[in-house]
């Protein structure tokens, strides 16, 4: 998480609510941002975040730009999206291509631009939007990810193979 962005987003809206669920980790709670209208609630259930989802105006992805970082693909993007609410994230490679691309994601670079994204989220309900997303969400289940890597498994232990352990001993450095 960039707490400097967290920070400086809470000084410039005071008008606006940041919550955060989960436990803090990675980060010492002093090093934490504190203001009235930052509110940090411990980890929960996870089926109990639908209903703290439902009554969010614009999810965020507040992600600090570092190596940690660097090849991160948050699940929560589409979760997200799926609830059918604004999402504004940090340039993280993985929410920029395919989300922010498509403009189904804003992206906010620095804290004006986050700001800027954030409030053009609360002032848009663009019904195309919402139209795009579920497309785009229809063909990116669990079920389709794993087919798709299925029939990728299939094929490399095939007898038509050529290719696959040299991609997987390449990747690895390993090999093969």
């Amino acid at each position: 998480m960039d707490t400097d962005l967290l920070r400086q987003l809470a000084e410039r809206h005071p008008a606006w609510h940041f919550v955060l669920i989960g436990p803090v980790v990675k980060i010492r709670p002093e090093a934490l941002p504190g203001a009235g209208n930052i509110h940090y609630i411990s980890q929960r259930d996870y089926a109990e975040l639908p209903s703290y989802l439902a009554n969010w105006d614009v999810p965020m992805l507040p992600f600090a730009q570092n190596a940690s970082t660097r090849f991160i693909s948050p699940t929560k993007t589409p979760e997200y999206l799926a609830a059918g609410k604004p999402v504004v994230s940090t340039p993280i490679a993985d929410v920029v291509k395919p989300y922010g691309d498509m403009k189904l994601v804003r992206v906010g670079h620095g804290v004006d631009g986050f700001g800027d994204a954030i409030d053009a989220s609360l002032k848009d309900a663009n019904r195309d939007w919402l139209a795009r997303v579920d497309r785009f969400l229809a063909g990116t289940s669990w079920d389709t990810t794993f087919a798709g890597m299925w029939r990728e498994v299939e094929r490399c232990l095939s007898r038509d193979s050529s290719g696959c352990a040299t991609a997987v001993g390449e990747r690895s450095g390993v090999d093969v």
